[in-house]
């Protein structure tokens, strides 16, 4: 069965989506509950899975308690992520803090005991920094949310060549005496966290990822209220997949993995509960294809006001009330 939201004028220029996983398929969208299509996917058979999980099922965060109640409700699914991940394949769980009550709860922290039953692997907690949020009155603004990248094996997929970036002294040498004396001590590459990263160096050097967060003027937003950008997700399609791999959102949204994997030759696939986000997931599939999608091209530097915008300017009053107060 195939289903598609797609406008006429976009439906011949986008390959076929099916509803249910094919092997010999490039995209699948699946509506209905992950855990339904997951049964139906053979062993090992996803390179990459890359998902953000829903923070609030039944606002499970909202007290101590309810947070077993939450991880026993995720468990069956991970479960079955870990089941059809490939052995040399990677999990990016990406997550954020609950806030309930200006109390956060360190989701991060929560779910790494689960993956390690499992016998997941963690490789990297990296953080993505964004500038952008909400303002909090009684505690710090957060800024920032987390990346953990799991493995299902020590032999994994990891394109190092891929993602290194240029040293910062590549001029370096062997100094010790030995055969290697006097030669350079870098690799002509780069360094480890590609030429694909040269505009956000410091991000790999410091594994903190500085993406916009999707907020009201990024051009890839959309209704959904917690959609990644499509950026987070390309960094780890290049570094842990290769062409013609499955890349696996259980938790699709708005298709931003799925987008992500198909810009760069893998094929994708995403499973979404939810029937209002599936319209546009499968308009801006169209529009990649089409050429029209909006999205954040991978490594734009993030904007930073001149000071000479009228934003960026201390407002009048401020100045009146300062002088009147002699400050």
């Amino acid at each position: 069965m195939q289903t598609s939201f797609l406008n006429d004028a976009h439906a011949d220029r986008v390959p076929t989506i099916a509803a249910n996983f094919q092997a010999d398929a490039s995209i699948v969208l699946y509506h209905g509950d992950c855990l339904d299509e997951l049964r139906t996917l053979p062993d090992g058979a996803i390179k990459l899975i890359i998902t953000s999980p829903p923070y609030n099922i039944g606002k499970a965060y909202e007290d101590a308690t309810s947070i077993p109640t939450y991880l026993a409700a995720i468990n069956p699914i991970l479960k079955e992520l870990v089941r059809v991940l490939s052995p040399d394949g990677s999990l990016c769980w990406q997550v954020g803090n609950y806030v309930h009550k200006s109390e956060i709860v360190p989701l991060d922290i929560i779910y790494y005991p689960l993956f390690k039953q499992h016998g997941m692997k963690l490789r990297n907690r990296i953080v993505w920094h964004f500038n952008h949020g909400l303002h909090a009155s009684k505690r710090f603004s957060g800024r920032y949310e987390t990346l953990l990248w799991f493995t299902k094996t020590d032999t994994y997929t990891f394109n190092l060549d891929s993602v290194r970036v240029p040293a910062k002294y590549p001029g370096k040498r062997h100094f010790k005496k030995g055969d290697k004396y006097g030669t350079p001590s870098g690799n002509p590459l780069g360094k480890n966290p590609s030429d694909i990263w040269k505009i956000v160096v410091q991000d790999w050097e410091t594994a903190l990822w500085d993406i916009p967060n999707v907020k009201a003027n990024h051009p890839e937003k959309t209704l959904h209220p917690c959609q990644f950008p499509i950026e987070l997700c390309e960094r780890c399609v290049f570094a842990l997949s290769n062409e013609d791999d499955w890349v696996l959102d259980p938790f699709s949204g708005v298709a931003s993995a799925l987008l992500a994997a198909l810009m760069h030759g893998r094929r994708a696939m995403g499973c979404e509960k939810e029937e209002v986000y599936l319209p546009i997931a499968h308009q801006r599939i169209a529009d990649l294809y089409d050429g029209t999608l909006r999205y954040r091209p991978l490594g734009k530097p993030v904007h930073q006001p001149t000071g000479r915008e009228k934003v960026a300017q201390i407002p009048q009053e401020w100045r009146d009330n300062a002088g009147a107060n002699g400050r």
